[in-house]
C-alpha cells in the first residue's frame, strides 16, 4: 500500500467502481460491516433512501444541500464536522444505495449500502466502503472507518425499529 495512492480519477472512480458496484480495490482503506435488522427490507430503504431524515437519526450527520436520491445526483453533508461532497451512483429501490465522494479536496470514497431480504422478513444491511487520498493513514485507519460504519448500521436499525 503505498502512503501517496490517490485512486482513479473521481470520474472513473464513479463511472468505473461505484456505478457498477465495486468499491476502489486499490485504496489504502477498504471496510466492510453488516447487520440483521427487523425490518422488512421496504422500510429499511424509506428510511435509508430519505437523506433529508439523516440528521434526526444517524448520529454526527449534517445535510448541507440535498436535491432528488436519483443516480448523477449529488448532495452535500458533514460528518463529524468534516465537509463532503458525494454524488450518487445507484440508486436500485430496496436493494442498493451507492455513492462517491470527496473532503478536503484530496480525499475520495466509495460507500455502498446493499439491502439483501431475509426468510422471516428482516433486512441484512451491508455497508462497504473504499477510501483513497495522499498519507491517509497517517491520520486515518481501518478502525475507525469501521466503527463508523457500526455506528450508522446501529443507528439505522433503530431508526427502522
Amino acid at each position: 500500500m503505498s502512503l501517496l495512492y490517490s485512486g482513479p480519477s473521481l470520474a472513473v472512480l464513479h463511472e468505473e467502481y461505484a456505478a457498477q458496484g465495486r468499491v476502489d480495490p486499490g485504496a489504502q482503506l477498504i471496510s466492510s460491516s453488516h447487520l440483521v435488522v427487523d425490518a422488512a427490507v421496504d422500510r429499511v430503504w424509506e428510511v435509508m433512501a430519505d437523506l433529508r431524515t439523516w440528521p434526526s437519526w444517524a448520529s454526527g450527520i449534517r445535510m448541507t444541500e440535498l436535491g432528488e436520491v436519483r443516480p448523477g445526483a449529488s448532495f452535500r453533508w458533514r460528518l463529524n464536522g468534516m465537509p463532503l461532497r458525494s454524488r450518487f451512483a445507484v440508486v436500485e429501490p430496496a436493494r442498493e444505495l451507492t455513492w462517491t465522494g470527496t473532503f478536503l479536496g484530496r480525499y475520495r470514497a466509495v460507500d455502498r449500502h446493499v439491502l439483501v431480504p431475509m426468510e422471516g422478513g428482516g433486512t441484512r444491511i451491508t455497508v462497504e466502503e473504499s477510501l483513497a487520498g495522499p498519507l491517509l493513514p497517517l491520520f486515518y485507519r481501518e478502525p475507525m472507518l469501521r466503527a463508523n460504519h457500526e455506528r450508522w448500521l446501529s443507528d439505522l436499525a433503530r431508526a427502522v425499529a
